[in-house]
């Protein structure tokens, strides 16, 4: 026998049992997104490796080890996409979308990073996220905030605490990146070889460092906000003023920088502590610099992203789960000649009620093993067409879930008794 063929490690298969949780989130999600204003857009999953070089950092432990990258037949380096962000702003900016334009856009599809597989992580998996570009102001950091805890209210999800920072301009940023450099060159004997690697280039990836050995050196590191202008100070204030008008809960966490070079101005992260180590569901913020990065003019934008893995995770732990339900209707063939009148009605009631789900029993078998069949397949009612029912134009309707009696009905009503039977079952 041949060998069987498995998926790869850390990409997993989402199969039909559990597709009504994924379709509940996704659904949900696009329903409230759609209400705020958002658009939907989708992105090639395959980029240039020079787009997330570009905009997510080259020193990055997402482009410097994960990324899936390879060369094609004419010699260009392409990367499966690791996030989206950067693909969006680049396609709105190719599609000439910013051009003075406000856009509130949204998306919905897989990433791929080759990192060590964990609970809710995965070499593959999914992302939901928005972006906003040509606005400025701390209201649309407010808005992306506030769409993102009314999702949680929607889901019925619990002990998500949201967590917010803010790196400043870019000059309030070069100032602090020299105070760290000098802090940890002080110290460099203590550093990590990660942390050793980014001092010179990227010293702020530091405190994002997950290494618990370092986190007494990262916790007595000088204090970002203590280099912040008045405007970057104005601009935190204005958000977390609209936060606090409007009821939304947080903390201030000034160790949070996210894993992104492209950040700028306000940073937050949704963590829950349901999930284990890694238990951010959802992060985000400003990049008013990407957009420049990737050649156009300098402009505004802000945005973030969910693992839908993540999400759905706790949806199950939390008992909010939406689970297989099943067909509504069975239709079971008693003889030889049904089958073709089998399917002519079912396609007559389709034509009726195109939102019933109704299954039509395929490929022979006794009657017995029919209804067996319809009993598993979940369905309330179960319709039978054989060759009496044939002779009297009529169908028989079992009741699967309850003790009524069979009943007979015509053919020409059965579409128009249908709803009200299954409403009482």
């Amino acid at each position: 026998m041949a060998q069987q063929l498995q998926a790869i490690r850390g990409m997993h298969d989402i199969l039909p049992v559990d597709m009504p949780v994924w379709n509940q989130l996704q659904d949900q999600y696009r329903a409230l997104v759609e209400s705020y204003g958002y658009r939907e857009i989708r992105t090639p999953v395959l980029e240039k490796s020079a787009l997330f070089a570009r905009s997510i950092g080259e020193v990055t432990d997402i482009v410097e080890k994960e990324m899936y990258s390879f060369d094609d037949r004419n010699g260009d380096s392409l990367s499966l996409r690791p996030e989206n962000t950067a693909g969006v702003v680049r396609a709105a900016l190719q599609a000439g979308m910013l051009q003075d334009q406000q856009q509130r856009l949204w998306y919905c599809g897989p990433m791929f990073r080759h990192e060590r597989p964990q609970k809710g992580r995965y070499r593959q998996f999914y992302q939901l996220g928005a972006e906003v570009c040509g606005i400025a102001g701390a209201d649309i950091e407010a808005e992306l905030i506030l769409l993102a805890a009314r999702f949680w209210k929607n889901l019925g999800l619990q002990e998500i605490e949201l967590q917010l920072n803010t790196l400043g301009s870019s000059a309030c940023r070069q100032r602090y990146r020299e105070l760290l450099v000098s802090y940890f060159r002080d110290h460099s004997d203590r550093l990590d070889e990660d942390s050793s690697r980014r001092l010179e280039s990227n010293p702020l990836r530091i405190l994002d460092s997950k290494n618990p050995d370092m986190a007494p050196l990262i916790e007595a590191a000088p204090a970002l906000h203590d280099s912040l202008d008045e405007a970057s100070r104005e601009h935190f204030a204005e958000l977390r003023d609209i936060l606090d008008r409007v009821g939304v809960s947080y903390r201030v966490n000034q160790r949070l920088v996210r894993g992104l070079d492209y950040y700028c101005h306000t940073v937050f992260e949704w963590v829950t502590d349901t999930l284990g180590a890694q238990g951010t569901v959802c992060g985000g913020g400003r990049y008013d610099g990407l957009i420049e990065q990737l050649g156009g003019k300098p402009g505004h934008a802000a945005g973030f992203s969910m693992g839908c893995e993540r999400l759905i995770a706790m949806l199950i732990d939390q008992g909010r789960a939406a689970t297989e339900t099943g067909c509504d209707v069975y239709l079971a063939l008693r003889g030889a000649d049904c089958a073709a009148l089998g399917q002519r009605l079912a396609e007559e009631i389709r034509d009726r009620l195109p939102q019933l789900r109704l299954v039509v029993h395929a490929g022979g078998g006794s009657f017995k093993s029919q209804m067996r069949r319809a009993d598993r397949s979940g369905a309330r009612i179960a319709l039978i067409l054989g060759e009496s029912e044939i002779e009297a134009s009529s169908i028989s309707i079992k009741f699967l879930r309850d003790a009524r009696e069979q009943i007979e009905v015509s053919q020409a009503e059965v579409a128009q008794r249908l709803p009200a039977l299954l409403q009482e079952s």
